[in-house]
């Protein structure tokens, strides 16, 4: 059975910081592409940060210089560092393993940021 369990999120103020953690079972999980997305109340989901499994990394652009990705195969879990929290970081954020033709999702974590 796959699992992806994201966990670490909360409420922090503006400017704070948290980190996400993705932990993953029931896959291959070093030959996944690894994925941050998020959905803010009203809006679409959209692409915060990913990681292949050579660890490129690529970030949205609205998160670049505060928000980091990271992976640790031995732990089958990925991370994002978020630092410099904004009021509009605000938002459920769900982890992605994906490779061709296969994708899956956590059930997200919360983060809501306060001014």
């Amino acid at each position: 059975q796959v699992q992806l369990v994201e966990t670490g999120g909360g409420s922090v103020q503006a400017g704070g910081s948290l980190r996400l953690s993705c932990a993953v079972s029931g896959i291959g999980f070093s030959s996944f592409n690894m994925g941050w997305f998020r959905q803010a109340p009203g809006n679409q989901r959209e692409l915060v940060a990913t990681i292949t499994t050579s660890s490129n990394t690529n970030y949205a652009d609205s998160v670049k210089g505060r928000f980091t990705i990271s992976r640790d195969n031995a732990k089958n879990t990925v991370y994002l560092q978020m630092n410099n929290l904004k009021v509009e970081d605000t938002a459920v954020y769900y982890c992605q393993a994906a490779r061709t033709w296969t994708n899956y999702w956590g059930k997200g974590t919360l983060v809501t940021v306060s001014s």
